[in-house]
């Protein structure tokens, strides 16, 4: 039997977005759903962070959401699995107060996970899901973890070791080895995918942020007879890069980029006139959002280069790393990641 794993799909985020949630559904209707219904798949589970805000939700985010996903997982009689996540959890310190188990009580065929517990998949593969680990419930789902005899382990975990999203891995977080019991472990939280070879972080099913830009999004197929997994890609986008340098720019064909969120990066504009007419054809497209880098050239030394293939978490942490200074250098990095991170989620 094949089930569907899908995690941090963050229902309301960028403060509700109608451009965002567009962007979602392009990718439920068109290759989500119909893929369920191909293959037969009667079972989703769920890895967590279900809604972006765990202080609220927006009643349009909430309808969306249940006219959109889960009135159509109903009809199609597939049983959803839900896993507490950091994002549905209202208070910081237990799951106790969470927005799946308060928002989707009336569908019956949505199971909602606030504790460590073993569930039987397809009658015979014990999992153990396991939803976010906090201050209330660590040591008691530490004891579930070794005293269990599952094969496979889910849920919404804070690893360190694994990438938490392009060019940034985590140097925090509890350590890999406490799950070393099981043959495979799948886990939401990051949003990109990252494994060591039986720790798997499956990442969530679409671009929302600026750093996710051209990072492999989607979902997972698991079989519970063999315990191999793939992945379902989403060929959707929403961040685009274009770099101008005035070449054939009068050519470049924007349908593309049409509802999109796009930047370009000027490498070489001796033509001002020209480039203008770029901009203005891609705003008159229907490019949703538009941003223009012209001081590309970053300042460079003998002894600090920096690659176009970097992104910019990844010059910043290397930047960090080889620098001479007597601070405390992970400190350092986890500041300008947490400042990095609001600034992106303001744009």
């Amino acid at each position: 039997m094949r089930v569907a794993i899908i995690t941090d799909q963050h229902f309301g985020c960028r403060k509700n977005s109608k451009l965002f949630h567009d962007y979602f559904l392009k990718f439920y209707n068109d290759i989500f759903f119909p893929y369920l219904e191909k293959e037969n798949i009667t079972t989703v589970i769920d890895m967590g962070d279900t809604f972006d805000s765990r202080k609220g939700i927006d009643f349009s985010a909430l309808a969306w959401a249940k006219d959109h996903y889960y009135d159509r997982l109903k009809k199609m009689g597939v049983h959803v699995h839900t896993i507490v996540g950091n994002h549905t959890a209202y208070y910081k310190n237990t799951n106790d107060v969470n927005a799946v188990d308060l928002l989707l009580r009336e569908y019956d065929n949505v199971t909602v996970y606030s504790e460590a517990t073993e569930v039987t998949i397809d009658e015979w593969l014990n999992v153990l899901f396991i939803p976010w680990i906090n201050q209330e419930n660590e040591e008691r789902t530490f004891k579930f973890i070794q005293s269990s005899d599952c094969h496979c382990a889910m849920g919404h975990l804070e690893l360190n070791g694994f990438r938490a999203h392009r060019g940034c891995v985590m140097d925090h977080g509890h350590e890999s080895k406490l799950y070393s019991k099981f043959t495979k472990v799948f886990s939401g939280h990051y949003h990109t995918r990252s494994d060591d070879g039986r720790i798997y972080y499956l990442g969530n099913p679409y671009e929302m942020f600026w750093n996710d830009a051209g990072d492999r999004r989607g979902f997972t197929i698991f079989d519970t007879e063999t315990l191999e997994h793939f992945h379902v890609d989403n060929p959707y986008t929403m961040f685009e890069v274009l770099y101008y340098n005035d070449e054939s720019a009068s050519l470049l064909d924007v349908r593309p980029y049409v509802n999109k969120i796009v930047k370009i990066i000027v490498k070489n504009k001796p033509r001002p006139k020209e480039f203008e007419k770029l901009v203005d054809k891609l705003l008159s497209a229907g490019v949703n959002d538009l941003k223009i880098v012209e001081n590309f050239e970053l300042q460079e030394s003998e002894d600090f280069e920096v690659e176009e293939s970097e992104d910019t978490l990844s010059i910043l942490d290397r930047y960090i790393e080889e620098s001479e200074t007597e601070l405390e250098k992970t400190f350092i990095k986890n500041l300008v990641r947490r400042t990095y991170q609001e600034a992106v989620q303001l744009v």
